[in-house]
């Protein structure tokens, strides 16, 4: 079987691993957590399309955040912005910070810089928003 075969964006899997939890935001967008930092790599430059939102917290490590964006908006929805946000916060290093800056772009805007370690990337042009930590309910 190929690694396509075994990939199914909408569920977070990549080469037949789940490698993202995935909840539905507020507006009904799916969005994918990255669960370590080589599934964050896998979640932005693997499941995420150049057109789809990415949100990480500003200053410390954590999950990539991917807002699936198959109707490519030109502008994220406040409400799925805030909560894709709110789930960077949650599952970083920043978590018992309180309100943290998250920086959020597309996919298209990150790129992997040749030797960086799993889950560090280079971001082109950003916005800043900030955030309280949420995680999502484990089933």
């Amino acid at each position: 079987m190929s690694e396509r075969s075994l990939t199914d964006r909408n569920q977070g899997v990549f080469g037949g691993r789940t490698v993202a939890r995935v909840a539905p935001s507020p507006d009904g967008m799916l969005v994918l957590v990255g669960k370590a930092a080589k599934d964050n790599d896998l979640v932005t430059f693997k499941l995420g399309r150049a057109y789809d939102f990415w949100f990480h917290v500003a200053g410390a490590s954590g999950s990539h955040v991917v807002v699936l964006n198959d109707a490519k908006l030109k502008r994220i929805p406040r409400e799925t912005k805030d909560f894709a946000a709110a789930l960077a916060v949650g599952y970083s290093k920043a978590k018992a910070g309180g309100t943290t800056a998250v920086h959020w772009t597309t996919c298209g805007e990150i790129r992997k810089p040749q030797g960086a370690a799993p889950g560090k990337v280079a971001l082109r042009n950003y916005e800043q928003t900030k955030a309280q930590p949420q995680r999502l309910k484990e089933s």
